[in-house]
C-alpha cells in the first residue's frame, strides 16, 4: 500500500471530517469537538484510526500542498511564478498586503489540522482496550502532525496563535498571537514528546505516515533556525545514523512507485482515486495537459555543475526527450513554458499519456538533514567539518567529492539538491538573518525578465501577512505583523 489512507477506511473518514469539520467562516469559533462527539464517536481502535487518518486530509487541500504551500518559494530566486494567479505576482515580488489570497489560503486548513490533532490528544488516551502500540502510534503522528503545522505557520507569518488541548476543552479559540519563541518552544516539545511515541519505520501498509525519523529530522531544521547548531548535529546524527538511506537513484524521490523510500521522512501523499494532490497539475506545460507554473528560472539552471544528474531529473531544458505514454516521445522546447524551462520533478505521466495523479509533494529528506547537519557543523567548527555529509549527497548525484567546503558550497549544495521542494526561500532569510547571506542584495539584481530586482524589506519581509479576515473576526485580539 503506497498511501497512508486506506480506501477500506473511506466511510469512516468521511463520516469523520462530517463529525469533526468546525464553523467554516474561522478557526477562532469551531465546533469544540472534543466534547461534543466525544460520547458518539471516540469508541474503539476503528474510531483512533480513522480520526489518525482525518488529519492527513486538509494537507491536500489547495491551499495547501496541492498548491498554496507550494507558492511560497516563488518569492526565491529559483523560479518564476508563470501561471495567471495574480496575487502569487504579489508575493514574488514582495508587494503583497494582508487580503492577498495566496497568502491567505492555507491558514484555514492548517488549523484545521491542529484542531485534529488536538481532538486526538485529548479523547485517544480514554479509548479503553486499545492496543498501545497502536495507541502510541497515532498519538505520536497527532504531536508530528501539530509540531509541523505550527512550523508552517511560524516560518510563514512568525508568531501566531497557539491552541492547545487546554483551549479545546475550554472552548477558547480566539487567542492573542504566542511570540515566535513560544510557537517554537512548542513545536520542540511536540517533536520530542513524538520521537518517544513513533517507531522508526513502518509497515507497507503505512507508508507515508511520519516515523522517528521525521521528528528528528525536523527538531533538527528547527535547532538550526534557532542557531541551536549542537541540537541540529545531535538530532540529524539521529537520521543520519538510522533506517533511513537516501536512495539509490536520485529519481527514487518523485517516481508513484518508489516515493515513499526511506529517505523521505515526510510527504504529503497524493492519490488520484482517492485524495490527489493537484499540485501535479502545475507545473507540465500546457500543451501537456498542465498549467505551466513555477517555472525555473535561467540563473537555477545555470547552478548545475556540469553532470550533475540532479539537473534532468529536476528541470526540463530546450532538447530533452519526455516519455508521455500513449502520446509517446515529446521533445521539450522554448516555447513551453515562460522561461523556457519547466519544474518536472513532480510530474508524471501514466500509460494513457496524461498526467499522472499519484504523484507525493516532499516536505522532509533525509538528504536535506545531511546538509543541514553539515551546514551546523561548517558554522560551528569551520569549512572542512561538514564535508562528509556533503559528500554523500554529491556522490548520488554524480559529482566528486569536495573537500574543505564552507558556506558558499554549502549553499549551493542546499540549492540544486532541494531545487523546487519549497526551501531556498525560507533557506535565504534564515542566511540572511544569521549574516550570511544579503538577501537584499540577492533579491536586488537584475537577472532579466523573469528574476528582475525586487525590492525586500527587513524586518518585514521575513514574514508574509496574517490574513485581513482572521484579524477582522478576532475583534481586535489578532495584531498584524509588523509593515502590513
Amino acid at each position: 500500500m503506497k498511501k497512508y489512507i486506506n480506501n477500506k477506511h473511506f466511510l469512516r473518514v468521511a463520516s469523520l471530517l462530517i463529525l469533526l469539520i468546525g464553523c467554516d467562516e474561522d478557526l477562532l469559533e469551531p465546533t469544540p469537538f472534543a466534547q461534543s462527539t466525544s460520547a458518539s464517536f471516540w469508541r474503539n481502535a476503528d474510531d483512533a484510526i480513522a480520526a489518525a487518518n482525518a488529519m492527513y486530509t486538509p494537507l491536500t487541500s489547495f491551499g495547501m500542498y496541492s498548491h498554496g504551500e507550494n507558492v511560497f518559494d516563488n518569492s526565491s530566486d529559483d523560479l518564476y511564478r508563470a501561471g495567471d494567479h495574480g496575487d502569487e505576482g504579489a508575493l514574488e515580488n514582495f508587494t503583497m498586503d494582508a487580503s492577498n489570497s495566496e497568502s491567505s489560503a492555507g491558514w484555514k486548513p492548517k488549523y484545521e489540522i491542529i484542531n485534529r490533532a488536538n481532538s486526538i490528544l485529548i479523547n485517544l488516551p480514554n479509548i479503553e482496550g486499545m492496543d498501545a502500540g497502536l495507541q502510541s502510534r497515532i498519538l505520536g503522528e497527532a504531536y508530528f502532525l501539530r509540531a509541523f503545522t505550527y512550523w508552517r505557520l511560524a516560518v510563514i507569518y512568525g508568531g501566531v496563535p497557539l491552541i492547545l488541548e487546554q483551549n479545546v476543552i475550554d472552548a477558547e479559540f480566539n487567542v492573542a498571537k504566542s511570540s515566535l519563541t513560544e510557537v517554537q518552544s512548542q513545536i520542540e516539545s511536540d517533536l520530542i514528546t513524538a520521537i518517544g511515541l513513533l517507531p522508526d519505520t513502518h509497515n507497507t501498509e503505512d507508508l507515508g505516515r511520519p516515523n522517528k525519523g521525521s521528528a528528528n529530522g525536523l527538531l533538527a531544521k528547527l535547532y538550526l533556525y534557532q542557531d541551536n547548531l549542537s541540537g541540529t548535529i545531535t538530532a540529524g546524527q539521529k537520521v543520519i545514523n538510522g533506517p533511513y538511506p537516501l536512495a539509490p537513484n536520485y529519481r527514487d524521490n518523485y517516481e508513484p512507485a518508489t516515493e515513499n523510500n526511506p529517505e523521505v521522512l515526510f510527504a504529503v501523499q497524493g492519490e488520484e482515486n482517492w485524495q490527489p494532490l493537484y499540485h501535479y497539475y502545475f507545473t507540465p506545460p500546457r500543451p501537456w495537459g498542465g498549467w505551466d507554473f513555477h517555472n525555473p528560472t535561467q540563473d537555477m539552471v545555470e547552478e548545475y555543475e556540469e553532470g550533475d544528474i540532479r539537473l534532468e531529473n529536476s528541470i526540463w531544458k530546450p532538447g530533452d526527450l519526455v516519455d508521455r505514454g500513449a502520446k509517446g516521445v515529446t521533445e521539450f522546447t522554448q516555447d513551453l513554458s515562460a522561461t523556457g524551462y519547466s519544474l518536472n520533478k513532480f510530474a508524471d505521466f501514466k500509460d494513457d499519456g496524461n498526467t499522472n495523479g499519484d504523484i507525493n509533494v516532499n516536505v522532509l529528506r533525509a538528504a536535506d538533514v545531511y546538509l543541514l547537519v553539515a551546514e551546523a557543523k561548517i558554522r560551528k567548527d569551520g569549512a572542512g567539518s561538514g564535508d562528509a555529509e556533503i559528500n554523500v549527497v554529491r556522490a548520488r548525484a554524480g559529482l566528486p567529492p569536495v573537500s574543505n567546503a564552507g558556506m558558499p558550497e554549502l549553499i549551493h549544495e542546499r540549492r540544486v539538491e532541494l531545487f523546487g521542494e519549497n526551501q531556498r526561500h525560507q533557506d535565504l532569510m534564515r542566511w540572511d538573518r544569521a549574516g550570511i547571506v544579503d538577501i537584499v542584495q540577492i533579491y536586488g539584481e537584475d537577472r532579466g525578465q523573469f528574476d528582475p530586482p525586487r525590492v525586500f524589506v527587513r524586518p518585514k519581509h521575513y514574514y508574509f501577512p496574517i490574513p485581513q479576515s482572521e484579524i477582522d473576526i478576532s475583534n481586535g485580539v489578532l495584531i498584524q505583523n509588523e509593515g502590513y
